[in-house]
This record gives structure tokens, sequence and C-alpha cells, in this order.
């Protein structure tokens, strides 16, 4: 289906809904304006976690083509202006990046990277970047304590369209929420062209200040692979790499999963990121990632297991199904135990737990959670379904996460701010979990009418 006749569906779909239009395509015949060139000052500047985030914080920034080396100054944050003088500086990897996509042919930027490492567990830090002339403001970031340590997360749906207009708001809405995250978990399709430059500094933008003081992980989608996700020639975005400083403890030797598919341990929970993409196409790197998880879910310290990635395997919307995704996964989720997933992908919500291979029912208590969820202002039907407890459609919601020891809880909420879904899970000495759903006072955001055009097609 063409953006045009997608537009179309869904402004057919919304109208009989009553509603206003929330679906924003992106116009075919708009001018394009012209690309803003990268800065001597830095700039998309963003924290990652590393996969020892008690002892180690990973921090990238872009400066202009040419620019000086990178360089990074950080200390323990203090009260006063007094750090300045206790300082260490280190030298920051350097990428020279060249664009070769429509729009932007030729366009460079300089990328930096540093892993600060050495750094004391629960403690807060102040650092800067730049290339000794040219500054940013200081930033702070706190590093992970122990395990059982009680912290919290937000989590977030498809950013995609419309990023700064639309996007910005949620994202700034959660901050306000939770102003203290310990980090910010992104399910994929943070962008709607994989190489666009103007969509990344859109979302770069969005975040300001934000990237550069929480932690973000992040799990590639569809968008983010420049051709069909079933070729096996699909490209990740140049990008991505560049500007992100991920876990590489993925798959080994599987150089188009590097830091796509990799985990982080997170004070008593383990955070998978799945390349769902490389689920569907290549059977080499499909075949990797399933016996790497297997590998990493029979060997996992931790109380907590949560698996992040983009194509659902319960969609919102059955139209939407992701089998190969569901038959890939969900014999290790089950053996496994594994706790929630986290996935974007249906531009709608729906929460709930999924038969088992030992269940035919959908299980209450000691069953892992499915949620789909959307953060962006593109919007899907979402359908009346058994498995499902909670649904919205036409909304967009961030969630917040909380851990401590062998409780969680987990919230979501709308763009303004209403708490729209509850649950709790609790697990006693033997790991066993107990599911509470909480029962907000807003009522369901779910519009039943026409279902969106068929298309097959997964890159939608």
């Amino acid at each position: 289906m063409t953006s045009s006749a997608k537009y179309l569906a869904a402004r057919a779909l919304l109208t009989a809904a009553g509603l206003a239009i929330s679906v924003l395509a992106t116009a075919q015949t708009a001018p394009v304006p012209p690309l803003a060139p990268a800065t001597v000052e830095p700039e998309r500047i963003i924290l990652n976690l590393t996969n020892d985030p008690q002892h180690e914080m990973a921090v990238t920034w872009r400066s202009a083509a040419g620019s000086a080396a990178g360089k990074v100054q950080f200390a323990i944050s203090e009260p006063g202006p007094n750090f300045v003088s206790r300082t260490t500086e280190v030298a920051a990897k350097t990428e020279a990046l060249t664009l070769d996509v429509q729009e932007q042919t030729g366009f460079q930027a300089t990328y930096n990277s540093v892993v600060l490492t050495g750094l004391k567990p629960a403690t807060r830090y102040v650092y800067r970047v730049g290339d000794g002339a040219n500054w940013s403001e200081w930033f702070q970031f706190s590093t992970a304590g122990k395990p059982g340590d009680k912290f919290t997360f937000i989590y977030l749906g498809d950013a995609q369209n419309n990023i700064k207009e639309h996007w910005s708001r949620v994202l700034r809405e959660a901050l306000r929420e939770d102003s203290k995250a310990s980090f910010m978990l992104h399910a994929g399709d943070l962008i709607n062209r994989h190489a666009s430059d103007r969509e990344w500094g859109e979302w770069f933008s969005a975040g300001g200040f934000i990237h550069a003081q929480t932690p973000s992980i992040m799990t590639p989608g569809n968008h983010e692979y420049g051709r069909p996700i079933d070729d096996t020639g699909a490209r990740l975005s140049p990008q991505w790499r560049a500007q992100y400083t991920l876990p590489e403890n993925g798959p080994e030797g599987r150089d188009k999963l590097k830091e796509t598919a990799f985990y982080v341990d997170y004070q008593g929970v383990r955070v998978i990121s799945i390349d769902a993409p490389l689920l569907h196409g290549d059977e080499a790197e499909r075949t990797a990632q399933v016996q790497w998880l297997d590998k990493i879910l029979a060997n996992n310290p931790n109380d907590w297991t949560i698996i992040s990635l983009h194509f659902p395997l319960y969609s919102s919307e059955p139209d939407r199904d992701n089998p190969r995704v569901r038959e890939a996964l969900k014999p290790l989720i089950d053996k496994y135990k594994v706790d929630l997933l986290l996935q974007g992908h249906d531009h709608g919500y729906a929460r709930g737990a999924a038969p088992t291979a030992r269940s035919k029912q959908s299980p209450k208590d000691d069953a892992t959670v499915y949620v789909v969820s959307v953060a962006g202002p593109k919007m899907y039907a979402v359908a009346d379904l058994d498995w499902v407890d909670r649904k919205a459609s036409h909304t967009q919601l961030f969630q917040v996460l909380t851990v401590e020891g062998k409780a969680l809880n987990y919230k979501a909420f709308t763009a303004n701010g209403e708490l729209y879904d509850a649950f709790s899970l609790t697990k006693d000495a033997k790991g066993r979990k107990t599911r509470k759903d909480l029962k907000p006072a807003t009522p369901e955001l779910w519009v039943p009418g026409k279902k969106p055009a068929k298309t097959g097609d997964l890159s939608q």
C-alpha cells in the first residue's frame, strides 16, 4: 500500500470513529528543507547503558566533519563547582560518517564515542564532551546499584512520525512523571526512513538534554532497516552504530547483530534486545539469535527477565500477525518463564498474558505478560482479542516500570499524563509469579471500528 493510500485509509477510519485525525503521514509533495550541517559544537549527545552499568557508562555525540578529536571530562558530582579541578579526561573514538542516500548524498559528520570505565556503583557523576576548544554544558548521570535495589525505567513504543512535533510531548511528560528514571527503553521504529538525517535530528531534538542525562537502550524496528525485512540484503541505518554505543555481548561472530541483539543486567533485571527484523529474512541470523537467547536465558542470575523487541509475538491486530517471530521465540519464552515482553510496531496498545504450551487459556499467574504500545502519533486499529486485558486505540502512551527485589510494578500513562493501565508482579522464594491487575479510573480508550486494510507487508 502506498503512503497516500495508508493515509487515506487511516483518515477514513478515524473520521468514522468521530475522532480528530491523529495519523500524520509524511507529505510526499512537501518541499524538502535543506539538510542542516553538523556543527563544531557538540550535538546529539546521548548516554547508553553498557553490559556493566555499575562501573561503566557510554556517551556518544556528533560534531562537524573534520572536527578535532573528541574528549570527555568527568568527575564525581559535588554540591558546587569545585569538581572541575578533579576531572579526568579521556579521548574519544572518532568515526567519520558520509551518507550516500536520497536527498542527503555526500552529507558528512564526525561521531565520537567513549565508554567511561572504572566508575563506582550507585554514584552520581558529572561530565561534558567536546574537543578541547568547543565544549558542551555539564551533564549528570548515576551508575547502577546492587541487585535488588529499587529503580525505575521508562518504556516507549514507536516514535516514527512527526517526531519533534508530537513524540516530544510524550517523552517530556514521561520525564515529568519520573524525573529520576534510571534509563529509557525504546522498542524500535525510532524514525520512519532508516537513513534520514532530518528524522534522526528530530529524534535527538525532541529529547534534547534528556538523552544526555538519562541513559537509553534501544532495539531496532523495521524502519531502522533500509530494505524489506525479508530480504537478506536488508541494511541497518548507517547512523545506528555511529550515534549509539550499545553492548556488544550478542551472538558471537554475527556482525549484522552487533549492537542490535544484546543484553543489560541492571539491579536484578536482565533486559534483552532482540533484533526482530533479522528474525524474518536471514536464516543464519535467525538461528544465531535463537541459540544465543537460549544460552543467556539458561544462564541468568537475575530475578527478572524482560525482552524488548519490535515485532509483537501477539499483535493488537490479527491482520498484522508475526508467526515467524512467535515460532522462533515463544518456545524459549515459555521454557524459561520470561516475565515481560515490551514491544512496538502495531501503533496501538494491548496488554495481557498469552496462552502457553501447557494451557489453551490465558493464565493470570506465573505467566509472561505481553505489552504492545505506541508513543508517536501514527495510529492503527486495535482488535478485541481474548488474550488482552487492557487495550487502547488512537492513544499515545508511555510506561513507567518500578523494580525492587522480587516486586515489579508497571504503569502506563497517556500522553496527557493520565494513568491508563497498571499491574504488579511479585515472586515467591521459588520464583513463581503472582500478578495483580490494578483498575485505573480512566475508561478504556478503545474505539471499535473498521480494521485497517490488509497489506501482508511487515514493512509498515
